[in-house]
C-alpha cells in the first residue's frame, strides 16, 4: 500500500497536483496567453516541479486541453443542474438557462480569454476540442427541447440537431461580438448580453417549430 501524506493517498496527491497545474495554467494563459506561457512559468507557480508535470501532462497543449475540458465540465454541470431544476415552460426558464450559461462564462475573466481569446487556432486538438463543446451543448438543447415539444420522428431529429448546432455557434458568437467591447464588471451589460441571447434563442425556435 502507499504512504499517505497529510491524509491523502498517491492517487488524490496527483489529482491535486493536477489540479494545483492546472490551476497556475488558468492564471497564466489568461494573463501571458498560450504562446507566452511556459511549461517552467506553469510549474513554477504551482510550486510544482517540472518532473511531476510529465507525469500528468505530455506537453503544454496538454495541459491546456485539459484545462479546457475542466472548464467545458464545469459549464455541464452548471447547466444540467439549472435545467433539472427548471419547472415553468421554455419561455420562463430560458432566459434563466442563458443567464446560468453567460455567468458561466463570464464572471470569471480568466475563463473568458481562455474559452474565447485563445481556443481557436492553437491546434487541430484544441478544434476539436472546441467542436465537442458545441456539439454537447446542441445535444444539451436538443433534449430539452423534447422535454417541451414531446418526442419527435427520427427524420426531425437530425434536423433539430443541425439547428441546434447553428443556435450553440451564434450563442458563442454572440457572446464574442459582446466581449470586444464588454466591461465585464457591469451588470447591465451582461443583463443586456442575455436579453439579446434570449431574443436570438427564442426567434430560432419559434423558426423551428413553424
Amino acid at each position: 500500500m502507499g504512504r499517505t501524506i497529510r491524509g491523502l493517498d498517491a492517487e488524490q496527491r496527483r489529482a491535486e497536483r493536477r489540479e494545483q497545474l492546472l490551476d497556475a495554467a488558468l492564471k497564466l494563459f489568461a494573463d501571458n496567453g498560450y504562446l507566452g506561457t511556459s511549461i517552467e512559468q506553469i510549474c513554477s507557480t504551482a510550486y510544482i516541479g517540472t518532473k511531476s508535470f510529465y507525469e500528468l501532462f505530455t506537453s503544454r497543449e496538454e495541459c491546456y486541453l485539459a484545462l479546457l475540458r475542466r472548464t467545458s465540465e464545469r459549464l455541464e454541470e452548471r447547466m444540467t443542474s439549472a435545467a433539472a431544476q427548471a419547472t415553468g415552460n421554455e419561455r420562463q426558464e430560458a432566459p434563466q438557462l442563458l443567464a446560468t450559461f453567460v455567468h458561466a462564462l463570464v464572471d470569471d475573466p480568466r475563463i473568458t480569454r481562455i474559452t474565447f481569446g485563445m481556443a481557436s487556432g492553437i491546434s487541430e486538438s484544441a478544434e476539436r476540442q472546441r467542436r465537442e463543446n458545441r456539439r454537447w451543448a446542441a445535444g444539451f438543447l436538443v433534449q430539452l427541447w423534447d422535454r417541451y415539444d414531446g418526442p419527435q420522428p427520427e427524420d426531425h431529429r437530425a434536423v433539430r440537431h443541425g439547428v441546434a448546432i447553428g443556435l450553440v455557434g451564434g450563442l458563442f458568437d454572440l457572446v464574442s461580438d459582446w466581449l470586444l467591447d464588454a466591461d465585464l464588471t457591469a451588470p447591465r451589460q451582461i443583463e443586456a448580453l442575455i436579453d439579446d441571447l434570449t431574443t436570438f434563442y427564442i426567434t430560432v425556435r419559434r423558426g423551428l417549430a413553424n
